[in-house]
């Protein structure tokens, strides 16, 4: 319990982990933090985190679900890259911002709810989620970043938000299946 931080690299590659519960007083888990722990299928984040670093689950391809606890105002680089057996995702209110390659070849992940609030979505953050069918971008969002989409290939629809001001680049690159997608005029 008197723990208040998990370090970066604290617990990368350790492939034999299954299951691991953050408890009360943690308040950030550091870069990287469970990075390959390719066993892991169970994590429970107390609501104390308020900070979850660059790549802390990348690659812990048996993760099937998350709960980040409202506080939490930013996903950072590379977060989920690679859980390619995550299939369910909660995003608190608090998030303001999805960093690059967050969700990155997440495979199985059919549908994620982006709460009103998030302001930004970055470089290839949703890349590579071949299971997403369609996808409501809130007004809140102001900007989407290069490949955020790209290869998606069951991706079918996209609501962009009101308020968006740019698309980068490849935004939607590979996305074969794609038959709808509404850009609002406020759309530099």
């Amino acid at each position: 319990n008197s723990v208040t931080n998990i370090g970066d690299n604290a617990f990368e590659n350790c492939t034999s982990l299954t299951s691991i519960t953050i408890p009360n007083g943690v308040n950030s888990i550091g870069e990287s933090a469970f990075d390959g722990c390719a066993s892991l299928t169970n994590v429970l984040i107390s609501s104390s985190v308020s900070s979850i670093g660059g790549g802390a689950f990348a690659g812990c391809s048996r993760l099937t679900s998350v709960a980040i606890p409202n506080g939490v105002a930013s996903i950072g680089v590379a977060v989920f890259e690679g859980c390619t057996n995550l299939a369910s995702v909660t995003i608190p209110n608090s998030v303001t911002s999805i960093g690059g390659g967050a969700f990155a070849g997440c495979s199985r992940l059919t549908s994620i709810a982006i709460p009103n609030g998030v302001a930004s979505i970055g470089n290839y953050a949703f890349a590579s989620c071949t299971s997403l069918t369609n996808f409501i971008i809130p007004n809140s969002v102001t900007s989407i970043g290069q490949n955020a989409f790209s290869s998606d290939n069951d991706l079918i629809s996209v609501t962009i938000g009101s308020n968006v001001v740019s698309l980068g680049s490849y935004v939607f690159y590979g996305c074969t299946r794609l038959t709808s997608v509404t850009i609002p005029n406020s759309v530099v």
